[in-house]
């Protein structure tokens, strides 16, 4: 985005600045002090603007959140297409960390900021992780071959678990990130992604 006032020629959508306004916001205040002002300012509109394409901010809030878990399925999709059965998944793991951290403000909103902010988006972020676990499942599978349905759930559950975890540690810095620092934590996951699903070191 631009703060000069002038906006490129090929610029995104009004709505999609406002998503983008919305998000840097979010991921650095508490969403709850965050005004629609605030958004319209940032995005270097009117609130009337803002309101012309969500009708609050909870929406705008959300409709972010889809927009990011979208580009994160697709994500996971092109790796699990192109990974490699038997290899181990731990270099998808720290690939989908990877290209979190490149994503940092949405990453930070939808798996910090946004938690129990509203019903909706809590809702939606159940709704992501059914979709993300069945993506897992599939990699799994794909990795392992043939497996049980209980042992690819289970398996999938874990990687997801690890993740998140993995995400919400890395996005805040705490301090199992700090005291191993990006290279050993990384490698960490990345390990503990393969004992997971059973892949040999």
């Amino acid at each position: 985005m631009t703060t000069s006032g002038t906006r490129a020629a090929h610029r995104p959508s009004r709505r999609q600045w406002v998503i983008e306004a919305a998000t840097e916001l979010f991921a650095t205040q508490p969403p709850d002090e965050v005004t629609v002002a605030d958004i319209a300012a940032r995005a270097e509109m009117t609130s009337a603007a803002v309101y012309y394409h969500f009708s609050s901010k909870d929406q705008v809030l959300v409709e972010g959140m889809r927009v990011f878990a979208a580009a994160l399925r697709a994500q996971l999709e092109s790796l699990t297409e192109a990974h490699t059965p038997g290899s181990g998944i731990g270099p998808e793991v720290i690939a989908l960390l990877a290209w979190l951290g490149e994503h940092r403000s949405a990453a930070t909103v939808f798996f910090v900021s946004s938690a129990g902010m509203s019903q909706e988006a809590e809702l939606l972020r159940h709704e992501i992780r059914t979709q993300l676990l069945e993506e897992l499942v599939r990699l799994v599978r794909k990795d392992r071959g043939p497996v049980t349905d209980a042992e690819a759930a289970v398996t999938g559950l874990g990687v997801l678990a690890l993740l998140e975890n993995s995400a919400i540690s890395q996005i805040r810095g705490d301090e199992v990130y700090r005291a191993l620092g990006h290279r050993a934590f990384t490698e960490e996951v990345q390990r503990l992604a393969d004992r997971i699903t059973g892949a040999q070191d």
